[in-house]
């Protein structure tokens, strides 16, 4: 079976970092921490301006990712000294690695017991 690549869009993975973002090439990803298992890897393979990542990744992990079943953390460094004059949130970055996270799932909603039912006396037959 072959393992098809996954793109997504570089704003829905980066968010705000988006545009402050180098061109991702070779990114590693990691499964729950960076010292976790790395399962693949993100790269830009459609160009500067296509905004998008490519995730080569094995079939099972993409199709989770589909299904927006990770978070992303993602762990960055600036990417020029030069720009050390600028505010931390004006400089440009450069991903170091994605690391995938799995959702907590929720629990479901406890119903309301909601009686309806009107004490013996009133009821009227």
């Amino acid at each position: 079976m072959s393992n098809p690549p996954l793109t997504m869009s570089r704003r829905h993975i980066l968010g705000d970092l988006n545009g402050r973002c180098e061109p991702a090439l070779d990114v590693p990803v990691y499964l729950d921490n960076s010292e976790g298992e790395l399962i693949g890897h993100v790269d830009e393979s459609h160009g500067r301006y296509a905004d998008a990542l490519t995730f080569h990744l094995e079939d099972g992990v993409c199709k989770k990712l589909a299904a927006g079943q990770f978070v992303y953390s993602l762990e960055y460094e600036f990417a020029d000294a030069s720009d050390a004059s600028l505010p931390s949130g004006k400089r440009r970055i450069k991903l170091g690695s994605i690391v995938l996270k799995l959702r907590k799932g929720y629990e479901k909603p406890i119903p309301k017991n909601v009686s309806t039912s009107e004490p013996e006396s009133v009821k009227v037959a």
